[in-house]
């Protein structure tokens, strides 16, 4: 694969209807994406309504969600015409690397490339280059799926330029990535807020592992709590979820994006992955032999044992 040279970021707006339509059907009608060159750090800018096939008048729910009136669309180009400006644009399908906030975006880039005859070749020299941005920024500091606006204003920053226009939907999207990229450590200060304390941070990096410390031997004493005395798989499958609530929570602090994290504290939450997948695999093993009883070794449980009895 080539050398990335640029960022493509882009959105689409779709036909829509507040009476319900299938995503087959909510055909593309404006394309917005800004490219970011990153040896210059130069923005550059598509924006290109759409005409797509269904020539029904757009819905008033149509209008409002987007901000298309039917006249935009009358002159405009069709789906194939306007992908190819788009090509000519990006300049470059293998240097390039392809975001969006919403795997919806490739979803309709696939379907409508389909119906109009647009080499698959081409779509995959996308797909293969292809970061639902969303998704990681979910696992990696929001927790949830969020708006643009929402993942915006996590780091104290507000929506620039037309909240309709989808060309500005991925420029914000750009804006988050850089937040991302470039402030780990206020990443990993949202990420402990939004996955574990449910509550700021402290600014002090020594009291957030020791706040840290604490909150594990919580969680760690939660565990043996809802395990004591559990035999029965019925009762140990009713776990499976809290628990796994409970360790995948620490995946961050295990990657430790922004090395704030002491390594001590980093070896307890690997502690809490290791048991989970320990537990996972024991179950099963239990329920694939039709076992009633779920017997939970000892060397599963000394990892939490012993993190209770630690001090970051």
């Amino acid at each position: 694969m080539a050398d990335i040279k640029q960022y493509i970021f882009f959105d689409f707006e779709m036909l829509c209807s507040d009476q319900g339509m299938a995503f087959e059907k909510m055909e593309a009608i404006r394309l917005g994406a800004v490219k970011y060159e990153l040896d210059s750090e130069e923005i550059s800018y598509f924006d290109r309504f759409i005409r797509p096939e269904n020539r029904n008048p757009l819905t008033d729910f149509c209008k409002t969600l987007t901000g298309i009136d039917d006249s935009d669309l009358e002159k405009a180009s069709d789906f194939k015409d306007v992908f190819a400006d788009f090509l000519e644009w990006v300049g470059g399908l293998k240097k390039s690397q392809y975001f969006s906030w919403s795997p919806s975006d490739l979803s309709r880039l696939k379907i409508d490339s389909l119906k109009h005859s647009i080499p698959e070749r081409t779509i995959r020299k996308i797909e293969t280059r292809y970061t639902d941005f969303q998704d990681i920024f979910k696992k990696r500091v929001s927790k949830n799926n969020i708006s643009v606006e929402d993942g915006l204003a996590l780091y104290g920053l507000e929506f620039l330029g037309d909240k309709h226009n989808p060309m500005y939907d991925a420029y914000n999207t750009l804006r988050i990535y850089q937040s991302y990229l470039c402030e780990p450590i206020k990443s990993d200060m949202i990420m402990l807020k939004q996955f574990i304390f449910e509550e700021e941070s402290p600014k002090d990096i020594r009291m957030i592992n020791l706040k840290l410390s604490k909150q594990l031997q919580h969680d760690a004493k939660e565990i043996l709590e809802q395990l004591r005395e559990i035999y029965r798989i019925r009762d140990v499958k009713k776990l499976l979820k809290p628990i796994k609530r409970l360790s995948l929570k620490y995946e961050n602090v295990c990657i430790n994006r922004s090395g704030i994290f002491t390594k001590q504290n980093v070896c307890n939450a690997e502690s809490f992955l290791s048991f989970y997948q320990d537990f996972l695999f024991t179950f099963e093993e239990h329920f694939a032999h039709s076992s009633r009883v779920v017997i939970l070794h000892e060397y599963m449980l000394n990892p939490l044992k012993q993190l209770i009895s630690t001090n970051t």
